[in-house]
């Protein structure tokens, strides 16, 4: 009787050995998984801050004035931070009619609302809209561009006062990424000679979003 006692006790904690290593495998390779994703979506950033800041030391892209492009270094971000890439649930428009976007100026193109994302960041659910350009999506490149222009609470501090806008790629099911590390200003916010969508009240978070572009400094 001690004897079967002592073997059905050797053999319980067998099991509990066999499942804490098999567990604790599990949770490794989880944390590499995590590190891959994590490390991709950081080089996704780099290669973007590097692409932007190339586009605006060429006289052929920028948006800068020559007198300030001729001392520009690099555009000022914040540093990246992959909280600020969210997985958003995304619902079409259905029925939405185009409507001509104010502007910085007397400019009105057609926009037409293409639906919301929603998702959670800094411990919040929020909900902004996404549109499509009328005239741009005409285009081969853009035919599947959305536009996402946000307003934020670090806006006429550490942001562009007028808010920034985000690039998106039409989604085909019901999620969409979004990653604020990309957020840019306007052009308008390095020449006044642009013209710039004002961004719609309705695309409001309240919250600090520390991530992407940082106000242009003259």
């Amino acid at each position: 009787m001690n004897k079967f006692k002592v073997m059905k006790g050797f053999f319980v904690f067998f099991l509990l050995i066999l499942v804490s290593c098999n567990g604790q495998k599990k949770y490794h390779k989880d944390e590499k998984e995590i590190a891959v994703i994590t490390s991709d979506k950081l080089k996704s950033i780099l290669e973007y801050q590097e692409k932007l800041n190339k586009e605006f030391k060429d006289p052929e892209t920028s948006p800068l004035p020559d007198r300030f492009r001729k001392e520009f270094e690099g555009l000022d971000f914040f540093e990246p931070d992959t909280n600020y890439v969210v997985q958003a649930n995304f619902v079409p428009a259905i029925n939405a009619t185009p409507f001509f976007m104010p502007t910085t100026t007397d400019r009105r193109p057609e926009y037409e609302l293409y639906g919301t994302v929603s998702f959670v960041l800094n411990g919040n659910e929020h909900t902004l809209e996404v549109y499509q350009n009328q005239k741009l999506i005409l285009e081969e490149k853009y035919k599947n561009h959305l536009f996402l222009p946000f307003l934020d609470n670090s806006n006429g501090k550490d942001t562009y006062g007028g808010g920034r806008y985000i690039d998106l790629v039409r989604p085909e099911g019901d999620f969409i990424e979004i990653d604020f590390n990309k957020a840019y200003n306007p052009y308008c916010a390095y020449n006044k000679k642009y013209s710039c969508p004002i961004v719609p009240v309705v695309n409001t978070l309240n919250i600090e979003v520390k991530a992407g572009i940082k106000a242009f400094k003259k």
